[in-house]
């Protein structure tokens, strides 16, 4: 479809600002946007966007749209997110931040989808016989989502989005603007650019998802990354056998963990306490200064199994890690990340999905990997998109920055470096850390430091690189004979 002219009937609107209720400075708005931008003349959605004023006019250098988290909002923060940054950063100085519920999210017209609470067994290492429970959970799922959709629902595509953010530069009033994606936002972004060169200035990309990959191939990459760092732990933990008594080496830390994954599993229910195990495993993996505390949970857990008190270990795994949301069966809920998901292809062959789930089942179950590899809504889709995925190029707009964790467990840093390569943009990589959604809210000093210097004075690096992430627990590595002393063992 060709880029809009000044002419697009959407680009006259004036929004009426009002100050925000909750957030000293932030005016809110709502725009209009064409539910097909191939067909403007026809049915509009609403657009619900929020401003935060450049606090010096004199160094304004114009407009900084920001999107964070998603497809469908999740974990990000909407039109919230111009008062998160003019908070944590100093990019207020120079630009009217600008934040934006994308469509079918917040307070935007919303794409809803009838609740279809699931069925099966809720496990970590499902059986091959709760396989077709499972497929049957998300098919329904997909027809709660075909219901209460309706001609919303096709609409409803990364490309859209991007094209809805060319709606909102043009009725604020600018020539270009420039980008702060997190997360989807990095897609968002990455295809905003290809669409619109020339509306593009300055771009930063953070914790971004591989310009290549399907969406299928996104979740999967989400198990490896988990293990990926569950890795990292187990060697750091084996070289302290000492401390937690957990085995030495990571082999042996690894069999300590199955070892008790297994009892939990012998003494519950549908092996609710090992699957509460896995989670918090693969949640706590990443986060490498909370590495003593998995190390010292993992030993307090196998104590507890040993000796089959199913309170103890019960109490030890309270907090509860769920990948998908939980549903209670009442009212519609917000179904973007199901739509925009079944913009790229899944296949329809459910062996190929049975198969996958058992490899991950034993590879990667720490984190409820195998939930990567199962059917989704996309394998039922209800409706054929009307354009495929865009092929991201950049050609005409400045060269930018990508800014990736080496652990992030939601965008794996594979796909930051392709991306990355394919924008020919400079490429920021916090080793040894498992952060997501980093500058401004991961207090890393560097990663703040190069973003704002390139954004506020328009200075590159000279080419990729590496920052420190939060250190690993300050405890001693095992002395061993020939070892260093245990003040120079802190890897």
């Amino acid at each position: 479809m060709a880029v809009p002219q000044a002419s697009y009937p959407f680009h006259d609107q004036r929004p009426r600002w009002t100050a925000s209720d909750t957030e000293e400075g932030l005016e809110l708005a709502t725009i209009e946007v064409p539910l097909d931008h191939a067909h403007p003349d026809g049915e509009r959605i609403s657009l619900a966007i929020s401003r935060r004023r450049a606090a010096d006019p004199a160094r304004r250098r114009g407009i900084l749209l920001c999107v964070h988290g998603g497809p469908g909002g999740e974990a990000g923060l909407g039109r919230a997110l111009p008062a998160e940054l003019a908070r944590r950063t100093p990019l207020r100085r120079a630009y009217d931040l600008i934040g934006l519920d994308p469509r079918g999210t917040g307070d935007s017209t919303r794409l809803p989808a009838a609740p279809t609470p699931a069925r099966a067994v809720f496990d970590s290492r499902p059986p091959d016989s709760a396989f077709a429970a499972l497929t049957a959970d998300m098919r329904a799922r997909e027809e709660g989502c075909r219901q209460a959709g309706g001609r919303l629902r096709q609409h409803i595509s990364t490309r859209n989005t991007a094209r809805d953010l060319d709606i909102v530069r043009a009725v604020l009033g600018e020539e270009r603007l420039s980008f702060l994606g997190y997360a989807y936002g990095t897609l968002v972004g990455a295809v905003y650019g290809t669409l619109f060169p020339g509306r593009l200035d300055r771009s930063v990309l953070d914790s971004s998802v591989h310009p290549g990959w399907t969406w299928r191939q996104q979740f999967m990459a989400q198990a490896v990354a988990v293990r990926e760092s569950v890795d990292h732990w187990a060697e750091w933990a084996g070289r302290r056998d000492g401390h937690f008594g957990l085995g030495v080496g990571a082999a042996q830390v690894l069999a300590t963990v199955e070892r008790t994954a297994a009892l939990l599993a012998e003494q519950s229910a549908d092996a609710e306490l090992r699957t509460s195990f896995d989670g918090v495993v693969g949640q706590l993996a990443p986060e490498r200064p909370r590495w003593e505390a998995l190390a010292r949970l993992v030993a307090r857990l196998r104590a507890a199994a040993e000796e089959k008190d199913t309170a103890r270990a019960g109490a030890l795994l309270a907090e509860r890690v769920a990948w998908l949301p939980a549903e209670s069966g009442a009212g519609l809920r917000t179904a973007v990340l199901e739509a925009v998901t079944c913009e790229t292809p899944w296949p329809d062959d459910l062996e190929v999905y049975y198969r996958d789930m058992r490899r991950f089942r034993e590879r990667f179950p720490y984190g409820y990997g195998v939930l990567r590899a199962m059917p989704w809504v996309g394998t039922f889709r209800g409706f054929a998109p009307p354009e495929g995925p865009t092929r991201i190029r950049r050609e005409g707009y400045p060269v930018g920055l990508v800014v990736q964790a080496d652990g992030d467990p939601l965008d794996h840093h594979e796909g930051a470096a392709a991306m990355a390569d394919l924008l020919g943009h400079r490429l920021i990589t916090v080793v040894d850390c498992g952060g997501h959604a980093l500058y401004g809210f991961a207090g890393n000093r560097a990663v703040d430091e190069h973003v704002n210097r390139y954004l506020l004075e328009g200075l590159l690096p000279e080419g990729p690189v590496e920052c420190a992430g939060e250190p690993r627990p300050a405890i001693p590595a095992d002395v061993r004979r020939g070892d260093p002393a245990p003040a120079d063992r802190l890897s």
